[in-house]
């Protein structure tokens, strides 16, 4: 009897102990993902500066933002900030620091938008890479700064899928295909596009190829016909494209410095940087939407992220 008592309160104590453990451990993630970045986001007295920092970094999408390694922007984040930044009377000047190789249409589109809609100077820094969906932002500021040796331009549409009818014929899998609309599984996997689906989709990239370049032309104050000319998806390195016109001049964080000083009656910059943060959820989560159009995602994607990454967004 004595040794069962004595048994169960080692259970009893085995327990306890680990309730104390997960409790414990519970009030740690408790403090690390709530309570301090609460308080750094109370006590941040960087609100009261006078140029606002808005870095916009990786695939632009319109979706989850990173995760799973997958480093991306959602638009609505950046337009937001924007925002905000318009409704700061501290704020002088917004400075956008771009290193994207592209992403969604719509969310470049979006984004450009609202840098339009800003009635307060918008002035661009493009570091390592200003591509595709991130050149269409950049191209929508007041004044485009990049790096000599930085990647720019690429003027173009991408949509790619994985077809998988030819592995399934190999091992005598096959598609039974049931649609209420002759287009209803246009894209699918399990079967190669017809001529007409294949025209028919092309028709859209050029569309949406047509609205990058008028966005361009009308952002860069260029003709039409000399961005058609540079319109091949081609990249350019900051110095090819200072010569096309494409960003106004060469440099790096200090010429951007430099330039906002000069031309704003700034005497000292003090930022205030906007940055979302990341919770667990969204580590573990952020997966972005895969079924868009790209403006994006071609040689600049993988010249960021390295040829071996073959995430694609469609």
């Amino acid at each position: 009897m004595k040794k069962e008592n004595d048994n169960s309160k080692r259970g009893d104590n085995k327990r306890s102990r680990l309730k104390n453990i997960l409790l414990t451990l519970a009030a740690i993630m408790f403090v690390g993902f709530v309570l301090f970045p609460l308080s750094i986001k109370i006590f941040d007295g960087s609100q009261y500066g006078n140029v606002a920092l808005i870095p916009i970094e990786g695939t632009i999408t319109s979706g989850l933002e990173s995760g799973f390694g997958v480093d991306a922007v959602n638009s609505q984040t950046i337009i937001d900030f924007i925002e905000d930044a318009e409704e700061n009377s501290e704020i002088k000047v917004i400075l956008l620091e771009i290193n994207s190789p592209g992403g969604s249409a719509v969310a470049s589109d979006e984004i450009g938008i609202a840098i339009k809609k800003a009635s307060k100077p918008v002035v661009v820094l493009i570091r390592e890479v200003g591509a595709s969906g991130g050149y269409w932002i950049a191209s929508a500021g007041d004044h485009i700064i990049a790096n000599r040796m930085s990647i720019t331009g690429s003027i173009g549409v991408i949509s790619s899928y994985l077809e998988f009818s030819g592995l399934m014929e190999k091992y005598g899998v096959g598609y039974e295909r049931l649609v209420s609309g002759e287009y209803k599984d246009l894209g699918t996997p399990f079967r190669s596009m017809t001529n007409q689906e294949r025209n028919m989709y092309t028709k859209r990239l050029d569309k949406i190829q047509e609205f990058f370049i008028e966005e361009v032309a009308e952002n860069r104050g260029m003709l039409v016909s000399d961005v058609e000319e540079l319109a091949t998806g081609e990249f350019f390195l900051g110095a090819e494209a200072l010569d096309l016109g494409l960003i106004d001049e060469l440099g790096n964080e200090d010429t951007a410095e430099e330039y906002i000083k000069e031309n704003y009656d700034i005497e000292e910059i003090d930022y205030v940087v906007y940055q979302k943060e990341v919770g667990l959820f969204e580590l573990l989560t952020g997966i972005s939407s895969n079924f868009a159009f790209d403006i994006g995602q071609g040689i600049g994607s993988m010249l960021v992220r390295g040829q071996d990454n073959n995430l694609m967004l469609i």
